[in-house]
């Protein structure tokens, strides 16, 4: 798409999720940058409910692979964070004293605010990332086995481990995936579903045309039916481990 909207925007609309990497590492000042543009996200009420877990240890990254279904470039990647929505710090600042005195408050309203503050500043990061000549994929697999990462990062309760973060250098060019019209996901004054039929299926076609230039002709999946796919594999068992960690998601 031609656009004439700047820098900014012009970044944005070129964002491609990034699953091979160079080795050149990232400097300490690029990385203390990624950090502080998370930290200068939107955040409701002030509470900046999110913590960053970098993992350097091998052995560490090794397991966390497993667990994500051994997606390589989470051993391989210069760096990998672990994104946390973290109410754990909030209720001591809020003079609790400890996480256990706060469990009582800890409503679904609580984890809402965890998972968009933690989704905010992540984006912010993957921003400034991509900025620096540097690409990022999000790796929704550590919620495989949510306990199990909770464990190994040694978490307390009120925080919660929402996805990782691959982060370096590209060794790719991929294509830029289209994404749904605008009028697909733009509203007016209320949610209308008429023509979302329509919608659907123009976007499949460019979603196969996609898929084509992507693997060299070998894959022609449209979007309905990557999503049927993912619809009929079994879903991770979140909600144990939220009650586990203090959220009570019943009110």
């Amino acid at each position: 798409m031609e656009t004439n909207y700047g820098l900014t925007i012009e970044g944005l609309m070129k964002h491609r999720s990034i699953r091979k990497f160079t080795n050149q590492q990232i400097a300490g000042e690029h990385r203390a940058a990624i950090l502080a543009a998370a930290q200068h996200a939107s955040s409701s009420s002030n509470m900046q409910a999110f913590s960053v877990i970098r993992i350097t240890d091998k052995g560490l990254r090794e397991t966390l692979m497993a667990i994500t279904g051994n997606q390589s470039y989470v051993l391989e990647s210069p760096e990998f964070w672990v994104w946390c929505a973290d109410l754990y710090r909030y209720t001591l600042a809020a003079g609790q004293g400890t996480a256990d005195a706060g469990l009582d408050g800890a409503n679904a309203e609580w984890y809402t605010i965890g998972a968009v503050d933690t989704a905010l500043a992540a984006q912010n990061a993957a921003v400034a990332a991509e900025s620096l000549g540097l690409g990022i994929v999000y790796i929704g697999g550590i919620r495989n086995d949510i306990r199990r990462v909770g464990e190994l990062l040694k978490l307390p309760q009120l925080v919660v481990p929402l996805f990782g973060m691959c982060i370096g250098y590209p060794d790719q060019d991929p294509v830029v995936r289209p994404r749904l019209s605008p009028e697909a996901v733009m509203h007016e004054n209320e949610y209308s579903s008429e023509a979302y039929h329509s919608h659907i299926a123009e976007y499949d076609e460019r979603h196969r045309a996609y898929m084509r230039e992507r693997s060299g002709g070998k894959l022609e999946s449209s979007w309905s039916e990557q999503m049927t796919a993912k619809q009929s594999q079994s879903g991770r068992q979140i909600g144990g481990y939220l009650k586990n960690q203090g959220f009570r998601l019943d009110d």
